[in-house]
């Protein structure tokens, strides 16, 4: 199985980096290292995961406050939303057609 970000997810992904890495030298690191072990776990057990609206599944990601939004397709898990939290849990929804 192979990965792929929607192009905002993985805008999502870049600030979040940028964002931690301006609060604590190599956090930003530490974040990106903790997403990609989710992404690595979530494409080993794709169906772990709850769903929470139609094919849409949400891993979560250790340590910070985020999680992975996908989708399984033709053998790649789609990366919807690298999601806050604590951000409006609908906003991503325009991104799945």
């Amino acid at each position: 199985m192979k990965y792929a970000f929607h192009p905002e997810a993985e805008d999502e992904f870049l600030q979040a980096i940028e964002y931690y890495e301006g609060c604590e030298a190599s956090l930003g690191y530490d974040f990106a290292v903790e997403v990609y072990s989710v992404i690595e776990r979530t494409m080993a057990y794709p169906k772990t995961w709850p769903i929470i609206e139609e094919s849409i599944r949400r891993s979560l990601v250790r340590r910070f406050p985020y999680g992975i939004l996908y989708a399984e397709a033709d053998e790649t898990l789609f990366i919807v939303a690298v999601m806050h939290l604590h951000r409006d849990p609908d906003y991503w929804k325009h991104r799945v057609q």
